[in-house]
């Protein structure tokens, strides 16, 4: 029998970070490498620029915490436009490393002071639809091979968001807006291969947040809400210590803090 105040949500952090291309997700990790944790990002979208740069500025000696791998697929000019250049390999390799990181390290071990980053589902979910076609390439329903990537996808969170893995994990997401056929009502989930998965992504979490921008030029505002919107069930599992909206330059350092309980 567990006691519930040795739940380990008290030590480990798992978020579903989510916003708009251009919100600032990647940037705003910045504020966990100067609160001290030490960063390992899965990268699928290749587009850590702008964290190194704001490292360089904010705290150039903490540029070490942050280890990454960045996976795609390569691909070329076909006749019927753009094609895979050789296996498919992003996903596979992805999988890997959650396992094993290339400096032998085991991720499930990392411990409380490191964050596995995974940036982003769109990226991990275009990996497996490229995977699931190179599994079945004669499959005559197109429908196989989305079946197939989001079954990949599911057993890739189902690993990093279980208790086992005892290690923070931020999973990076874009916003997918989807109507109800029914109704017309539009709400929005996590953006990963096909529609069916991004309405169960939210189970893994407990905790789900949104980067957001207002404004334009030199009045842009970035936030990140914890409250839920019209548009997205936002999650935050101690909202009485949590505003409903944070500062993006220095939110998910405060979410950490919080969620931790260390004030």
């Amino acid at each position: 029998m567990a006691k519930l105040s040795n739940h380990q949500s008290n030590r480990f952090v798992k978020i579903l970070y989510l916003g708009d291309s251009g919100t600032g997700k990647t940037g705003s990790l910045v504020s966990l490498v100067k609160a001290g944790y030490s960063l390992r990002v899965l990268d699928y979208d290749n587009g850590l620029d702008v964290l190194k740069a704001f490292i360089l500025k904010d705290c150039p000696d903490k540029i070490d915490q942050v280890d990454f791998e960045t996976l795609r697929d390569k691909y070329k000019a076909g006749a019927n436009g753009p094609m895979l250049d050789g296996p498919a390999k992003a996903l596979i390799a992805g999988l890997k490393l959650m396992s094993e990181w290339s400096d032998k390290t085991i991720p499930a071990q990392w411990g409380e002071k490191t964050v596995f980053v995974l940036d982003s589902l769109t990226g991990l979910g275009k990996a497996a639809f490229e995977w699931a076609k190179a599994m079945n390439p004669l499959a005559k329903d197109p429908r196989q091979w989305y079946k197939t990537a989001q079954d990949a996808v599911d057993q890739c969170l189902a690993l990093l968001t279980s208790e086992p893995f005892q290690t923070n994990v931020i999973l990076i997401a874009h916003v997918q807006v989807i109507s109800d056929e029914g109704t017309g009502l539009k709400k929005g989930y996590a953006n990963t291969i096909g529609k069916a998965l991004g309405p169960f992504i939210p189970t893994y979490f407990n905790t789900m947040v949104l980067a957001q921008s207002s404004g334009t030029g030199g009045n842009v505002k970035r936030t990140i809400a914890t409250a839920p919107t019209s548009l997205l069930d936002l999650k935050n599992p101690v909202p009485f210590k949590i505003e409903n909206s944070l500062p993006l330059d220095t939110g998910l350092a405060t979410l950490f803090e919080k969620l931790k309980g260390q004030s």
